[in-house]
């Protein structure tokens, strides 16, 4: 695997060339260091909105433009919001990298917002927030998220915000939020496979090399809350429950004891709980584990849908795996699971987009890049008796749930009865 390289602008900007020559095309993001974390209260689904907007127009091009421009060049591009970071993607041939470069900036510089677009696009969004209000999954991690962090910190809040913020946002708020946020101390421009490192440097500093430093955005860590969550819907068939604990942020490295405990835990077909949820019982036919590392807060988290009169005996069966590992770690299991992780870190780092991710996490995280092994190393030095601390520490304080879709009447006291909340 070739060695990642990284380049500093002036003003702050990373610049990051993740070389894969094998690949026949070549990726290219740009992060930038905003998002639903970033906003307050009044602001929460701005980021959102400003990455759907973005697209519409330019001060020399127009939304259809936009689209033409990255399409007759073979090109597919795209975006996405997320808690911590909002990003810009391409994809195309490598010759046609440094075009791709001034085509991103163009957008993430150069968007106006016009008034009469972003009109339409509430719509748009709209239409985004129905979908989410009928889909009980995207309800339960909501859910736990505000079960986790409350209301007062943006932890706790969905990216996509609320309805009664999207109807209010207006083009002023939009490049007032831009103006402030999209800073190049808070920006990363990463591309992935036969890069031509040069050309890719040369092209950053034109494009962005007059982009204002900024200061970095930085927000307090959340602290944890812990608690019951549920909403009933109409029509709905199983109830989907979430549920789950607080673990260590990515800079922490305390966090690499829970993610073992995780694929320990949920990870494949012969792990503890998909054998005795799924295989054994059959009370749930999706059922997954994971511990979510971030850089400000992490969760470990379970979840599973399951039909309303076997919800019960769902988080029953979890609650008792649980403490049957904070009793006692196998290991061949642990063994497993480590392997397991193994595997997807490796085969991830064959993978363009979650390589430019996890270098801009780790660049706003850490401030540098980590040599790929580096993770791996001390994830293979955790044992078993830290990853049994994991699940003792969980036993030992307030999980956070949420449920959705057909919940019975009983499950949340059930819930709170069960896991301390």
């Amino acid at each position: 695997m070739s060695t990642p390289r990284l380049h500093t602008l002036p003003n702050g900007l990373r610049i990051v060339a993740l070389p894969m020559p094998w690949r026949q095309t070549a990726s290219l993001s740009v992060f930038v260091r905003t998002g639903s974390l970033h906003e307050t209260r009044a602001q929460n689904g701005i980021s959102h909105v400003v990455e759907h907007m973005a697209f519409k127009g330019t001060a020399t091009r127009d939304c259809q433009r936009i689209n033409l421009d990255a399409e007759r060049l073979g090109a597919e591009v795209n975006a996405h919001t997320d808690k911590d970071h909002t990003a810009f993607h391409i994809e195309g041939l490598p010759h046609d990298l440094p075009t791709f470069v001034a085509q991103i900036a163009d957008i993430v510089r150069h968007s106006t917002f016009p008034a009469d677009e972003l009109e339409r696009e509430r719509q748009v969004i709209q239409h985004e927030f129905t979908e989410f209000d009928e889909d009980p999954v995207t309800i339960a991690f909501d859910l736990f998220d505000k079960a986790s962090y409350g209301d007062q910190h943006p932890a706790g809040r969905p990216v996509i915000g609320n309805r009664a913020n999207i109807k209010r946002f207006t083009r002023d708020d939009l490049l007032a939020y831009v103006q402030q946020q999209y800073t190049a101390c808070n920006v990363v421009v990463a591309a992935a496979g036969p890069v031509d490192e040069a050309a890719l440097i040369a092209a950053t500093e034109r494009a962005f090399g007059d982009m204002p430093r900024g200061e970095p955005n930085t927000v307090p860590p959340p602290e944890w809350h812990g608690g019951v969550k549920l909403r009933r819907l109409s029509g709905s068939a199983q109830c989907q429950i979430v549920l789950g604990f607080a673990a260590p942020p990515l800079a922490d490295d305390a966090h690499l004891a829970d993610v073992l405990a995780a694929a320990l835990l949920g990870e494949g077909m012969s792990s503890p709980l998909l054998d005795e949820i799924r295989e054994r019982r059959g009370l749930a036919y999706q059922v997954g584990c994971s511990a979510d590392v971030y850089p400000l807060a992490s969760q470990f988290v379970i979840d599973g849908a399951t039909e309303p009169a076997q919800a019960e005996a769902f988080i029953t069966e979890v609650a008792r795996l649980l403490r049957q590992h904070a009793e006692h770690i196998d290991e061949e299991g642990l063994t497993r699971a480590r392997n397991q992780i193994s595997v997807r870190a490796l085969r991830a780092l064959e993978q363009p987009a979650k390589r430019m991710e996890v270098a801009a996490q780790e660049l706003f995280t850490f401030g540098r890049l980590r040599e790929p092994g580096e993770w791996l190393a001390r994830l293979k030095a955790v044992d078993a008796a830290q990853v049994q601390r994991v699940f003792q520490r969980m036993l030992a304080s307030r999980a956070a749930v949420g449920l959705a879709g057909s919940v019975p009447a009983k499950l949340k006291d059930r819930a709170a009865e069960l896991y301390a909340v």
